[in-house]
């Protein structure tokens, strides 16, 4: 099994997220995206192997094709060719890990598309006939595809959880120009990934983007349309009416499910759930660009 890289250690960080670490580059950032792993608002002590250089060089292969549909912060992924870009020296442990951004001012809310009714959203809609308080026709199956894609924000907690918001209250976080922006880029990118994963033989069912402002233009940062932002289904077993397959950290929720209570501190993962979620990972990266993750 690979090592892991649970902590980066490098020059002028920034911020620590549950997953990546930010560096101070000046103008630039560096993202280096960790093999930790949270799940159900906890970050564990396991990590998954070669996650990180997943989520990163799939956001990559992600950010390369949406920039013509929505403007991105993306610069590069740092490999041994290009460290140059950098202002100090690295490790091989940081490559295919570590992606060089432009520095924008984020914007404090998650941008939401749902196109299937799976999660979160099923149990709303079980309640109250609605996806956060969006009415949907009645009659409908855990799963389904809705109509059309709904775009539904939320908060953005570093811990805990995050609460969904209404698209008032994010324009009164935002503003009405900068919430206008993120609702329609948010299903932009969504419908246009949709479309090219479908193409490849996964369904998303929903995703999770972030934005910042970059030359006063909104744009979308962090990562994009990776497992850990996205409900990726394999299509070919797609069965509406049940909860589906799926290639994202699902053995992790399933384990913690059945092996952990809310409020106790988080357990040490046993291999196979950790090798299984890698699996997944590495799969659907294979899946979306055709290419094994490189070594």
């Amino acid at each position: 099994m690979p090592e892991v890289l649970l902590e980066s250690t490098l020059p002028n960080r920034l911020y620590r997220g549950k997953v990546r670490d930010t560096y101070d580059l000046g103008e630039n950032l560096l993202i280096v995206a960790t093999d930790r792993i949270s799940a159900m608002d906890v970050v564990l002590p396991t990590g998954i192997p070669r996650k990180g250089q997943v989520l990163t060089r799939l956001s990559a292969w992600w950010f390369d094709r949406i920039k013509e549909v929505v403007p991105n912060h993306f610069i590069a992924v740092i490999e041994a060719h290009n460290t140059n870009l950098l202002p100090f020296d690295i490790g091989p442990e940081y490559y295919g890990r570590s992606m060089l951004v432009k520095k924008a001012k984020r914007l404090d809310a998650e941008c939401i598309a749902r196109g299937y009714l799976s999660g979160s959203g099923w149990k709303d809609y079980q309640r109250t006939g609605a996806v956060c308080g969006i009415p949907l026709p009645a009659g409908l199956r855990e799963s389904d595809r809705l109509p059309e894609a709904i775009f539904t924000p939320s908060t953005k907690a570093d811990v805990g959880h995050d609460e969904n918001i209404s698209f008032e209250q994010l324009e009164a976080i935002v503003g009405e120009e900068a919430a206008n922006a993120m609702k329609l880029r948010t299903l932009a990118v969504y419908n246009y990934a949709h479309t090219v994963a479908l193409e490849r033989g996964v369904i998303i069912a929903d995703t999770k983007l972030e934005f910042g402002v970059w030359n006063e233009e909104v744009t979308l940062i962090d990562e994009v349309l990776t497992p850990d932002s996205s409900r990726f289904w394999p299509a070919d077993q797609y069965r509406p009416g049940a909860p589906q397959a799926s290639f994202d950290k699902q053995p992790v929720r399933d384990w913690l499910a059945a092996n952990w209570k809310d409020g106790d501190p988080a357990p040490p993962l046993p291999p196979d759930v950790a090798a299984a979620t890698t699996e997944r990972y590495l799969t659907v990266y294979k899946m979306l660009t055709g290419q094994e993750l490189p070594a």
